[in-house]
């Protein structure tokens, strides 16, 4: 196998661990190193390209959203699904049963709808797999 390709499971909803931000973090690093990059989303982590987020103001401070500048992971995602159109390719498919489940199916474009069928798939074309669990 010559070329390498990154897959990688994730489970946390958005804003919830660190874990989702690391995840990203290494989605972007291996994209930048041109490493071909599979995500499969299941459980909480279906809502990380959710395109009903919306940043928001913060009364504590006294910011307006402008000010704040609070980030969302469908932002994140959907720069991310940019960065790697071409090659490196990214390919991110969320758990159709968990999208049921959750209400999340209005998603940023790019994302597919699969079934963990999907994620063994994934995970056996890739030169490695990372999951990354909930607690």
């Amino acid at each position: 196998m010559n070329e390498r390709r990154l897959t990688l499971a994730l489970m946390d909803p958005p804003y919830e661990s660190a874990n989702s931000t690391t995840a990203l973090r290494i989605i972007t690093a291996a994209l930048e190193k041109g490493i071909d990059v599979n995500v499969f989303a299941y459980e909480g982590a279906v809502c990380l390209p959710l395109q009903d987020q919306a940043p928001h103001a913060n009364p504590v401070k006294g910011t307006t959203v402008e000010e704040e500048q609070h980030p969302t992971t469908k932002a994140f995602v959907s720069s991310l699904l940019a960065m790697g159109q071409g090659k490196p390719l990214l390919t991110w498919v969320n758990c159709g049963l968990c999208v049921d489940e959750r209400g999340a199916a209005n998603v940023v474009a790019g994302v597919k709808r699969g079934s963990p069928a999907d994620f063994f798939k994934m995970a056996s074309d890739s030169t490695n797999t990372l999951v990354i669990p909930t607690r």
